[in-house]
């Protein structure tokens, strides 16, 4: 790795330039923000139905006791020995992050198609402790643009991230958000996929702020792997 060397001073008239850009784009953030907590609702009218370790429970239940609920869409694919190394590197901030957001009034929970004995392995493999439940043959996944039936991937009807045509894969990932009302009706606020999932990837915050970056000279989170795989 080559680069400018150069004084203090020089350095510093460098620095403060990239600060006015910095500012101006934290200022640019806080705006969308805004705007995204101002979506419109969708009211939920499903009666969506998840199996547990202890038993089933409805899309209400997971939020226990809060008034909002993320969800994020783990691909785990029934039938599948892999483990997505992209979501399990989302999955390893979670932890961590709702010994916070819990306190602030969002519930958490993880949802794949597999079977709940599935996820229990994997999650004790990785030493997981938040919900992680299971959509079965439920319309979830399919309804929040996740998961695609053989169908609709030969039709060219698969469509993922409200546009991309998915051609091979049937289940992608990304994060919902849900809310309860003073009524109790629950409703959809928001959902991102892809790209927009590195919000919740805080390792990236820390490479970002380096030289070297996220290290992806051979390809996107080429060089992610399960935790226990380095």
């Amino acid at each position: 790795m080559t680069h400018a060397i150069v004084s203090r001073e020089e350095w510093l008239e460098a620095r403060k330039a990239l600060l006015a850009k910095e500012r101006e784009m934290t200022h640019q953030l806080d705006a969308l923000r805004a705007e995204r907590r101002q979506l419109p609702w969708v009211r939920i009218e499903k009666p969506y139905v998840f199996q547990t370790p202890e038993g089933d429970c409805t899309l209400g239940d997971l939020f226990g006791g809060r008034n909002q609920l993320a969800i994020y869409h783990f691909m785990l694919t029934p039938g599948s020995d892999h483990i997505c190394p992209g979501c399990a590197y989302t999955a390893d901030h979670v932890d961590a992050a709702r010994q916070h957001f819990e306190q602030a009034d969002l519930a958490f929970a993880a949802v794949s198609r597999a079977s709940i004995g599935r996820i229990g392995e994997v999650k004790e493999r990785m030493g997981w402790t938040f919900p992680w439940v299971s959509s079965g043959d439920s319309d979830f996944n399919y309804d929040f643009g996740v998961s695609f039936t053989p169908e609709d991937r030969a039709a060219g009807r698969a469509i993922y991230n409200y546009g991309t045509v998915i051609e091979n894969s049937p289940d992608m990932f990304g994060t919902s958000i849900f809310v309860k009302g003073e009524d109790g009706s629950i409703y959809h606020s928001y959902s991102t996929y892809h790209r927009g999932t590195e919000l919740l990837m805080g390792a990236f915050n820390w490479l970002d702020l380096t030289p070297g970056g996220r290290n992806e000279t051979g390809g996107t989170m080429n060089w992610v792997r399960l935790h226990d795989e380095y």
